[in-house]
């Protein structure tokens, strides 16, 4: 961490809402998208970004330095965000998935693909956020759904392949 980003850290401990205000705008775009990719609307993503960051300022004296503040604020965010669509998610327990390559083409716009991941099923479209996208593990994901790795693992796979369907549609 470097001496900058201690020095705003210590400005927002003393509720500085100037200095808040400059956390939350360094990470707001960042952290909105993530929420945005999980919840799939704009006013469930909005929530989960301000309870997230009203969770990093009520937590931030707990913030070691042993990561990133911008990991530590992320995990906090996302787990806020898939507490926001919790209610919406629906899972059966299922066995695990063989992971396979997945052909998703040559010629994908951004725009696109950015809109058929949003057309996932909430439980499918978050998975693949967390995993795909984030970088979260299946255990870090079973955690926070309270599923199994299995179930994680498995609903990534099935969305990938109806992502893939949806696609081909895009190609052809």
């Amino acid at each position: 961490m470097d001496i900058q980003e201690k020095l705003l850290i210590s400005r927002c401990l003393q509720n500085d809402r100037a200095a808040q205000k400059e956390l939350y705008d360094k990470y707001k775009d960042q952290m909105y998208t993530l929420c945005y990719r999980v919840c799939g609307n704009q006013m469930d993503a909005s929530d989960a970004l301000q309870d997230g960051f009203l969770q990093v300022f009520r937590n931030l004296e707990s913030f070691k330095g042993t990561s990133q503040l911008a990991t530590w604020i992320h995990t906090i965010i996302a787990r806020k965000a898939i507490k926001q669509v919790k209610g919406q998610i629906y899972f059966d327990e299922l066995t695990d998935a063989t992971e396979t390559l997945i052909d998703w083409g040559t010629n994908l716009d951004t725009d696109y693909l950015e809109q058929a991941i949003a057309d996932l099923p909430a439980g499918y479209r978050s998975i693949f956020t967390l995993y795909e996208i984030e970088g979260f593990k299946h255990r870090e994901i079973a955690e926070m759904l309270n599923i199994s790795e299995s179930t994680s693992k498995t609903q990534l796979f099935r969305g990938k392949k109806m992502l893939q369907e949806n696609l081909k549609a895009y190609r052809n």
